[in-house]
């Protein structure tokens, strides 16, 4: 039988609720899962939590509970949150589970009777909070390296002989570049071991929770001796069938537990019980906010999934596109070897810029263009070369970023065809093809929905949700094999496209930063009813000329919240014309339908841009504007009279 491919992510302490720094690794996993199921692999994903802890313990107490009720709480909570985060675990194992509780067990008792685990003294200070010992020389200012408080413990304790294995381990990173990524990272462990490896106290005096030693039930198993066994205990060691899973094809984690636990203490565990080591060990950076690493003990935390729900209501978007707005954001900013920032200012741009700019704009002009030129059915006309080439060179842009398990330049891979994208529409000008009649109509329409296609199948490791909805709107089933992207049967000639739905409406940022900032305002007088203007005679009305457009781009004016700058068709003419239009339209709602254009007014700068024309509309009660459109498709360039 076939190996299944086996990813795993640390298993998280439940002394609090889960957070974005917690979901980040977990959607890196999450990502990288569903890429390999679409390259054909059979996907074990496991998550969980790490439930043995002195600290659990005392934020339970804390807390005022039982232990075990309090961990099943978190615990759930960690769940939900991955639920609603749509990560696709296959497994999500619990340290106080039977299954794990006995591999921990038959771990330690293999080690100790292979002679690896001895007793002996332990003198040292101990970091309840990060659940690390640690020795004089690595305090700072009496606290450890993290700045957490330590306590000094004298206890007899089980070693483990993890100095033993220092050339092992030395050996075995040098002959597998791949064992630890990134580079950095691997450099910073090659650094950290040569330092010198001190044998591991991995018992402490029982508390009342964890994992008792085999015989001794004085003491219970150190927590990251404990908890590192997860990866085994769910791939069924030491039952039969576990070598289906294990070794591991990759273990994702923070860099903060990298180095002194799972590139380290790990590995030697392993070639201590004579197994295999995984195949890779991914320690990414930190997401930081204000300065400081994302975390619970410092209270800067940032609840996923409240993120996505204030976006929802901020921006207009469906509540399932805006978790994968937040997964889009998570994917694309993940850092690999230097920490990044989070903000919600940083979260916005990136949502307005990338989402609703960049991929909005490519799937709703495509869709409206090819409704209005080649009636809303995919041509039978051969792909571009240019276009082929370009889905060629996203698709080896992720593979390349995904086999090093850099996540974030996988995402830039696949948006770099969204924007791609967007630049051929404007260098092919359909509409200009469509005027003149150009037989290349039919392979340049039938290359941009291919285009969209392949960026369907490219996001969605990524955005699942949002795939799905292309996938709709283009009248197919939704792209699940990798091989398949870019190909013209994964978007068969003849395909009846549905009708462009905006995914992702703008956020107005300017209007939020102004309302911030401004003071209430008070309340405007009524106005008076307007004069009625002096009558006119036909001959005066006749000299405006009036006709019908249609608007192939919209896009917000630099520098304005109310105006949008319009790619308007007027017959074989293509003007640009600046509306004060954007309170009552979005440019997703612009694109594809038809207006009414002043056609000879004179052209006009606003704003620095200027306009050839403008647009007919009734005003609101809220002054803003209501276009005037016709009863039914017109002739573009039809005169109105």
């Amino acid at each position: 039988m076939r190996k299944r491919f086996y990813i795993t992510t640390p298993i998280y302490y439940v002394n609090s609720v889960p957070h974005i720094g917690t979901a980040l690794t977990t959607l890196a996993s999450d990502v990288t899962a569903r890429y390999r199921a679409m390259r054909g692999d059979d996907v074990t994903f496991v998550t969980g939590t790490d439930e043995n802890g002195t600290k659990v313990m005392e934020a339970a107490q804390r807390a005022g509970k039982d232990t075990q009720a309090f961990v099943d709480e978190i615990s759930g909570a960690f769940a939900d949150v991955f639920t609603g985060l749509k990560i696709g675990y296959s497994d999500f194992i619990r340290t106080t589970e039977p299954r794990h509780r006995r591999a921990v067990q038959e771990v330690f008792t293999r080690l100790r009777d292979a002679g690896y685990v001895t007793l002996g003294k332990y003198e040292g200070w101990y970091d309840v909070s990060s659940e690390t010992f640690f020795r004089e020389s690595d305090l700072v200012d009496g606290k450890s390296p993290d700045g957490n408080e330590v306590r000094w413990v004298e206890e007899e304790n089980w070693f483990f002989r993890l100095s033993e294995f220092e050339k092992p381990l030395l050996d075995h990173i040098e002959a597998h570049p791949e064992f630890i990524l990134p580079e950095a990272r691997r450099n910073e462990v090659v650094s950290f071991i040569r330092r010198g490896l001190r044998d591991a106290s991995i018992t402490r005096t029982n508390p009342g929770w964890g994992i008792p030693v085999p015989g001794d039930e004085t003491k219970v198993i150190y927590v990251w001796f404990d908890a590192l066994i997860n990866y085994l205990a769910a791939a069924g060691w030491p039952d039969e069938g576990w070598q289906a899973l294990w070794p591991a094809d990759v273990e994702w984690m923070g860099k903060d537990i990298l180095t002194r636990f799972h590139a380290t203490l790990w590995p030697a565990m392993l070639m201590g019980l004579g197994l295999p080591l995984p195949t890779t060990l991914v320690g990414h950076a930190w997401m930081l906010m204000g300065g400081e690493k994302i975390s619970k003990s410092k209270g800067n935390v940032v609840a996923p999934l409240d993120l996505a729900r204030d976006l929802a209501a901020a921006s207009g978007c469906a509540e399932d596109a805006a978790i994968d707005a937040v997964r889009y954001y998570m994917a694309a900013t993940l850092p690999l070897e230097n920490d990044a920032t989070f903000t919600h200012d940083d979260f916005e741009k990136h949502y307005n810029s990338d989402l609703a700019n960049d991929l909005g704009n490519a799937l709703n002009r495509s869709l409206a263009m090819s409704a209005k030129f080649v009636g809303a059915v995919v041509p039978d006309a051969p792909v571009e070369p240019e276009v082929a080439a370009a889905i060629r060179a996203a698709k080896d842009g992720f593979e390349a970023a995904m086999a090093v398990y850099d996540v974030a330049a996988a995402t830039s891979a696949a948006f770099g065809l969204v924007r791609f994208l967007n630049k051929h529409i404007d260098t092919r000008a359909p509409w200009a093809l469509a005027k003149a009649g150009d037989p290349a109509l039919g392979s340049v329409m039938g290359s941009i929905l291919l285009t969209l296609r392949s960026a369907e199948g490219l996001v969605r490791p990524i955005m699942p949700g949002v795939a799905d909805a292309i996938a709709a709107q283009l009248g197919v089933a939704p792209l699940t094999e990798w091989d398949a992207i870019g190909t013209p049967g994964s978007l068969p000639a003849g395909t009846v496209l549905s009708e462009p739905k905006p995914i992702f409406p703008r956020l107005d940022l300017k209007a939020k930063a102004a309302a911030q900032a401004a003071p209430p305002k008070p309340e405007k007088p009524k106005k008076e009813p307007p004069i009625p203007m002096e009558p006119i005679g036909i001959e005066d009305f006749a000299k405006v000329e009036l006709r019908i457009g249609r608007v192939l781009e919209a896009v917000p004016l630099e520098g304005s919240d109310k105006l949008l700058k319009l790619d308007v068709l007027v017959g074989d003419e293509k003007r640009q014309i600046v509306a004060g239009i954007r309170k009552n339209y979005t440019p997703e709602q612009m694109i594809g339908r038809q207006v009414v254009v002043v056609f000879n007014l004179k052209p006009a700068m606003l704003r620095g841009t200027e306009s050839q024309g403008m647009l007919l509309a009734a005003v609101d009660e809220q002054g803003g504007a209501i276009l005037l459109r016709p009863e039914k498709e017109a002739p573009e360039g039809a005169k109105v009279r």
